[in-house]
């Protein structure tokens, strides 16, 4: 049972959840929220721009109707004429059309944005299923968007009829009055009715556009699985971190390895620290810690310096303030400087006395260490 529960699709979707979702084109979308706004920008358009087209109609009526007998009988005239109305036509409703068209872009923008997803229009097959289309028919969606085409046609019927008999004694004078009256009045009740139609869809918006808002966050609902699985995948499961830090870890080590035979020298513990020291003159800096371990990497350090001659120093208080104060590839701190400074001496004095045969030298026995550096744990 526990088991049942947790796969309920119970949590808010993540931010990666609702990014994946708006790639593949899953945002909230009201169809009745755009027809809305275009059938009432349309009916405003209408109203103010009603008698420009009226009047405009009447004038190509006027001009196309009157034609005299020579345009008559010419067999050109017809194509002439058509053109010409087709144009006049065409910039009498270009600024209704091309509002339309900017209103039919917009529209969409008021919920959900502008999307542009190759996803969401790439054909489906499966959604071509008899079968399964006569699922969907039956489901909760199904049946909820026949519902509101039933509202729809329920208030437009209504709504129809009490326009009806409230203009219609309106409609029926229209043949009384003379004709560009006529046309102008027979304009202004179609826009009224087209107008007050159009507002009367307002019902099935507000009741279409928080049902997808609400339907769009429970697809996108997630069970506590899901959520855990996206964590895996996002940052990684802690076996596969785990084994990547090992990697890191072994190859900075090697890397580390590979500077041991390029050191001045190896200052030990005398056993379970070790650390290499490099000196370049040229560089204007201090010294750099090439190489760093304790017990068992400490003794490979040990042994690869010996390989390669590198002069090994004991020194436990010196060993543990490099160790614990200074990062891989990094200069001692200026607190060790005399410190380092003694030892670089000796190793110098050390490599002069190996190369003219001579006696070596002593190693320094009483290294100076800042007492906040022999703290370093």
């Amino acid at each position: 049972m526990a088991e049942d529960s947790d796969q309920e699709k119970t949590e808010e979707p993540t931010g990666k959840r609702l990014e994946d979702a708006q790639k593949k084109g899953q945002i909230a979308r009201s169809r009745e929220l755009n027809t809305f706004a275009i059938l009432m920008t349309s009916a405003a358009l209408f109203m103010m721009l009603g008698k420009e087209i009226g009047s405009g109609m009447i004038a190509m009526m006027r001009t196309q109707f009157q034609l005299s007998r020579e345009v008559i009988f010419d067999t050109a005239s017809p194509i002439i004429h058509l053109k010409q109305v087709m144009m006049d036509g065409l910039l009498l409703i270009a600024p209704f059309l091309a509002a339309m068209v900017i209103v039919a872009i917009i529209a969409p923008l008021a919920l959900g944005g502008w999307v542009f997803s190759w996803d969401a229009i790439t054909p489906k097959f499966e959604k071509m299923d008899p079968i399964k289309g006569v699922a969907r028919l039956f489901a909760v969606h199904g049946l909820i968007e026949m519902g509101k085409a039933l509202l729809k046609f329920l208030l437009i019927f209504i709504v129809a009829i009490v326009l009806a008999k409230r203009f219609l004694t309106g409609l029926v004078g229209l043949g009384n009055e003379p004709l560009e009256q006529s046309i102008s009045h027979g304009f202004g009740i179609i826009g009224d009715c087209f107008l007050i139609l159009s507002a009367s869809l307002s019902a099935v918006v507000l009741f279409d556009v928080p049902f997808q808002l609400w339907e769009h966050s429970k697809k996108l609902k997630m069970t506590l699985q899901e959520i855990k699985d996206e964590m895996k995948e996002s940052e990684g499961s802690p076996e596969v971190k785990g084994r990547i830090r090992r990697m890191q870890m072994e190859m900075a080590q090697n890397r580390m390895m590979t500077e041991v035979p390029k050191a001045d020298v190896i200052i030990t513990n005398p056993s379970h620290f070790a650390v290499a020291l490099r000196y370049d003159p040229e560089a204007n800096g201090a010294p750099k810690l090439v190489a760093k371990g304790v017990d068992l990497m400490a003794a490979q350090i040990r042994n690869m310096a010996m390989a390669a001659n590198v002069p090994l120093l004991a020194s436990p208080p010196l060993a543990r303030a490099l160790y614990y104060s200074t990062d891989l590839d990094r200069e001692i701190p200026k607190g060790l400087y005399l410190a380092v400074a003694q030892v670089l001496a000796y190793v110098y004095q050390l490599k002069t006395a190996r190369e003219q045969r001579w006696t070596e030298p002593a190693p320094p026995s009483d290294i100076p260490v800042p007492d906040e550096f022999k703290q370093s744990r």
